[in-house]
């Protein structure tokens, strides 16, 4: 699996020889932030326009003008240069010792890492002076890049990178957002905190966090001309004496530190790392002195203060004032971020191809009948402890003489509460199985999976949107608003990855890029309604079964009733559409038409999935992957083990998740996430080999 995304070479006959050019761009970036943060200073609440701002600034003004001024606006709009320049420049300094364009803080999960090791030192219940507190934010997200690069290797493709990067980063918030619903006093507030806000309460914050900035830009700008020879490959910097290993470790430190001070003062600022490098790049191409670390390093951080700036000006221009003060800057930062990772995947070079997901591989008669009775006997008893066990002990006497309709109210209650989690946990398991398996033999890709493609995410989105704005809504119109986004999401993602037949690389890609862009939005909706649907949807969210009752079950069902019929009766249509792309035609089977109504009723089913159980991540990619490896890839053999996997996967994750620490719960999406983050790099460690 490769993708070319190494960076433009610069032509000697084409670019300028003179400096005046990368002197004038960058005197205009200059003024640009200028004009920014003139313009941010003056938006607020508070009528304090540019001469108010004035005065305050020549201690002319009102004592009240000036406390708002100094207290508020001018902190913000410091914070915001501080930390738009140091992400920018720790994403370029990223990009170039990987060798990777799509390399930056949030690709490499440095913010996850920095986001649950924060959660944790607050779930301690010690409160930590800021500096401390970038200390421990430093420590988890060298830790996360330090396993995404390790996964992905230097300069191996951007896909490989941008995956290990996504997956890591979905099984640390998966146990960050654990910890959220577990200790709900000690993390209060750290959920809007991860949105990333510049607002701050004076200079405090500011003043703290300077110092780290400073050492980590000027420890970069230090390290330039190595970074510069790496880009000539390994064996040329060896030449010219530069340690390759210890440049390359020294600059993920310190982006890394820079990275840990901008998410200690504002929380993480989403994709400002990866957009800011991206847009200097091209000027390289123009003036050679962007060519040059010691230059283009100092422009994307100027760059990425403009965005960060320029987001917050965006924010409160186009926001009702009361409204922008609770809505992240992130979010903005996060959209925007989400638009250029989607672009970029369209335009890198994709040389993976759409190869078949595993090799040909027929066990025999015998060993699939084996695993799908070992399967039903492993489901049936996991079925009847799930009833069983929960937070109140029952025996199978009680179940008994519920269904009989004799059992006690306390039996009775119970049962009617548990059975419909129960029920929900393994039809969504199976849907989401299903959903998995039609688009990894559609697509021909490995990789894919709802939840990494965005489908999942469309649908999180509408049932979030319908939950936060209609909290009285029933069960179908919350399905019908998940199918909504799931439809939106799947089209806007297959449509756009469908030029050159679903390459592997562009459809994830473009996949992470509308997940990310779904994500922010949701971040938006709970964020701006209150506290009470916001805790409603965090728990759904984490794939929580809690409430659900058995009308909640019923569009699942009916979706995978369908689709087991749909699979079963064009089992070889799927097993020809998952081959290529030349022999389904030879035979006569015209493909759009087919892969078109997979896609639909993979949509339909994870999309019900969702509504039923909340967002459960890497059942698809788990359970077709592991059916495979267990009984070929003839899809009639594929199909029901693949389901009867991902009932008990999602089952199991329900069970754990709400027996283990009862009476508290865990949402079973956050035990999957669990689960599935390291099959999932294993799956990139074993396609590497």
């Amino acid at each position: 699996m490769a993708v070319t995304a190494t960076e433009p070479a610069v032509r000697p006959s084409t670019a300028p020889t003179s400096r005046s050019g990368a002197a004038a761009v960058t005197a205009g970036l200059v003024l640009l932030v200028a004009v920014l943060a003139v313009v941010d200073i003056a938006q607020g609440t508070a009528a304090a326009g540019p001469a108010e701002v004035f005065k305050a600034l020549t201690g002319q003004a009102d004592p009240d003008d000036a406390s708002v001024v100094i207290a508020s606006r001018l902190p913000r709009m410091t914070a915001g240069l501080l930390v738009g320049a140091a992400l920018g420049m720790a994403g370029a300094a990223l990009q170039k010792v990987s060798r990777n364009v799509l390399a930056s803080p949030d690709t490499l999960a440095v913010n996850a890492g920095s986001y649950l090791a924060l959660g944790l030192a607050g779930v301690t219940g010690v409160s930590l002076p800021m500096i401390a507190s970038s200390g421990v934010a430093f420590a988890g997200g060298l830790a996360a890049a330090a396993v995404v690069l390790g996964l992905s290797g230097l300069g191996t493709g951007a896909v490989r990178l941008v995956l290990a990067g996504t997956a890591l980063m979905l099984g640390l918030n998966s146990m960050t957002e654990g910890l959220l619903l577990l200790f709900p006093e000690q993390t209060d507030g750290l959920y809007q905190w991860n949105q990333g806000s510049i607002g701050q309460n004076g200079f405090d914050g500011v003043l703290q966090m300077l110092p780290v900035t400073v050492v980590g830009l000027a420890g970069l700008l230090l390290t330039a001309r190595r970074v510069d020879a790496l880009a000539l490959g390994d064996d040329a910097a060896r030449g010219l004496g530069v340690p390759v290993r210890a440049t390359r470790v020294t600059v993920v430190v310190l982006a890394a530190l820079l990275s840990a001070a901008a998410v200690t003062l504002a929380g993480p600022i989403g994709f400002v790392g990866l957009c800011a490098p991206a847009l200097v790049r091209p000027l390289a191409r123009r003036f050679r002195g962007y060519a040059r670390s010691r230059t283009s390093m100092p422009a994307a951080a100027l760059t990425g203060a403009a965005l960060v700036l320029g987001s917050d000006v965006l924010l409160r221009t186009f926001v009702a004032d009361d409204l922008a003060v609770a809505v992240p800057t992130g979010v903005v930062t996060s959209l925007v971020g989400a638009v250029f990772l989607v672009v970029m995947a369209l335009r890198l070079r994709d040389t993976a191809g759409s190869g078949a997901p595993d090799r040909l591989r027929i066990p025999s008669r015998t060993v699939f009948l084996v695993t799908v009775a070992v399967l039903v006997v492993v489901l049936i008893g996991l079925l009847i402890a799930a009833v069983l066990v929960g937070d109140s002990k029952l025996l199978l006497g009680d179940v008994v003489n519920w269904a009989q309709g004799r059992a006690g109210r306390t039996v009775s209650f119970v049962l009617d509460t548990r059975v419909p989690r129960v029920l929900a946990a393994l039809c969504a398991g199976a849907a989401l199985a299903l959903s998995g398996t039609l688009v990894q033999a559609v697509t021909r890709n490995p990789l894919a999976e709802p939840s990494v493609l965005g489908v999942s995410g469309g649908g999180a989105l509408g049932a979030v949107l319908l939950v936060t704005t209609v909290p009285a809504a029933g069960t179908w119109g919350i399905a019908g608003a998940a199918f909504a986004g799931s439809a939106v999401t799947a089209v806007l993602v297959f449509g756009l990855a469908a030029r050159g037949g679903f390459q592997q690389n562009r459809l994830v890609l473009v996949g992470i890029g509308v997940a990310a862009a779904t994500t922010a939005l949701i971040s938006l909706l709970i964020v701006l309604t209150d506290p009470f649907n916001s805790t409603k949807a965090l728990t759904w969210l984490s794939g929580s079964t809690y409430g659900r009752t058995m009308p909640d079950v019923v569009p699942v069902v009916l979706a995978l009733v369908v689709g087991i019929g749909v699979a079963v009766a064009r089992r070889t249509e799927l097993d020809l559409v998952s081959l290529d792309e030349d022999t389904p035609r030879l035979l006569g089977l015209r493909l759009a038409p087919g892969r078109l109504g997979f896609l639909v009723l993979s949509v339909v089913l994870s999309s019900t999935a969702v509504a039923c159980a909340g967002t459960i991540g890497f059942v698809g990619l788990v359970a077709p992957h592991a059916a495979r490896a267990l009984v070929g890839r003839r899809h009639v053999r594929v199909v029901p083990v693949a389901i009867l996997l991902g009932a008990t996967l999602v089952c199991t994750a329900d069970l754990i998740g709400r027996t283990v620490i009862a009476p508290a719960q865990l949402g079973a999406g956050i035990m999957t996430a669990v689960i599935g983050t390291p099959y999932f790099l294993y799956l990139l460690v074993r396609s590497r080999r």
